[in-house]
């Protein structure tokens, strides 16, 4: 596609108001003009997040786009200035700050990595959200070492099903909980060696059984703290806990004893917020320690596909909470 032939106008799915998946619609948006630094994507395929179904439940008046979507594969077709030409028909994973759920996007050049040629579009707009998430989480927040054993609980999210199968591939030893039988046994699919119940009541006692007595040393929580005294108890020395989840502004009560004792940290982050430079430099270890695997040692699942104009249908498959990997909509032109 020629720069000449982009359209002025595309087709979105718009959040109407607060609400439940019904106000998600389609609608009719400008389409975008890639800034300084920034190139437009003609959009293949957008990954569904939780984020994204936050920000419909709060309403379109607490974003600056109504247009939900962080995450997307496609074809640049038109760059901003600072940005070199070559890029453009360059097939992408990218990032985004919203907007993803349209036909064109526009997103920060750095974001926009290379799509791994052994993987679908569908497959790509599975990636950027989840690696993002776990690289920088792991790495830059939770402070990763070699040898360090990883308990994620929600074994079976987008970010948990990309990164349990590439900590492993590069040696770490991870472990999961998750809801159901069929959640664990997919969770063992990916690669950890051990999954557990999280509603068991024993829950610390079986990772510590299943690490030796020792415990683990690094947790990933997406549930906003629901297992904090479990977490601590199974925790090794100088462990860390970082959290994905804020659970709408929850509170969190720690016990400072066994905080004190174990010299353990709590801490969490926002993806969204953080500055370009960061998420660039992340982009670039990516580019170096991850797509090498995509397509053999990792590759991303994904639970269900729906066209963009079913984006509601999708936001209620995410909240059923049955899907295992990522849900993805396909922009269908």
């Amino acid at each position: 596609m020629s720069e000449a032939q982009i359209p002025r106008q595309h087709e979105a799915v718009l959040i109407t108001a607060g609400g439940g998946p019904e106000v998600l619609r389609l609608g009719t948006r400008p389409v975008p003009v890639p800034g300084p630094g920034e190139v437009l994507i003609k959009v293949a395929a957008a990954g569904v997040n939780r984020h994204d179904c936050n920000q419909r439940r709060a309403g379109p008046e607490h974003e600056p786009n109504p247009v939900p979507g962080l995450e997307v594969a496609g074809v640049i077709v038109a760059v901003g200035s600072g940005v070199p030409r070559s890029r453009i028909g360059e097939r992408v994973a990218a990032l985004t700050q919203g907007g993803g759920y349209a036909h064109y996007v526009a997103t920060a050049s750095p974001l926009a990595l290379p799509a791994p040629q052994s993987v679908s579009d569908i497959e790509a707009a599975a990636l950027p959200e989840a690696s993002f998430t776990a690289w920088f989480n792991f790495f830059d927040v939770l402070r990763l070492r070699p040898g360090d054993r990883v308990l994620i609980h929600g074994g079976t999210s987008g970010v948990a099903s990309l990164a349990i199968q590439a900590l492993t591939a590069i040696g770490y030893e991870m472990f999961a909980t998750c809801g159901s039988d069929r959640k664990r046994a997919a969770a063992l699919g990916f690669g950890a060696r051990a999954a557990f119940d999280y509603k068991d009541a024993d829950l610390a006692g079986q990772v510590k059984a299943a690490t030796g007595g020792q415990g683990v040393d690094v947790i990933l929580d997406v549930s906003a703290g629901a297992h904090l005294a479990a977490d601590l108890e199974m925790l090794a020395p100088d462990g860390r806990i970082g959290h994905l989840s804020a659970g709408g502004g929850k509170d969190l009560s720690v016990p400072l004893r066994i905080l004190m004792a174990k010299r353990i940290s709590i801490t969490g982050s926002l993806l969204r917020p953080l500055d370009l430079l960061r998420k660039a430099a992340v982009a670039e270890r990516l580019l170096r320690d991850v797509w090498p695997m995509i397509g053999t040692t990792v590759r991303p699942a994904i639970a269900a596909t729906f066209p963009l104009a079913e984006a509601s249908d999708a936001h209620r498959a995410m909240e059923r909470n049955e899907h295992i990997g990522k849900i993805i909509l396909k922009a269908e032109t």
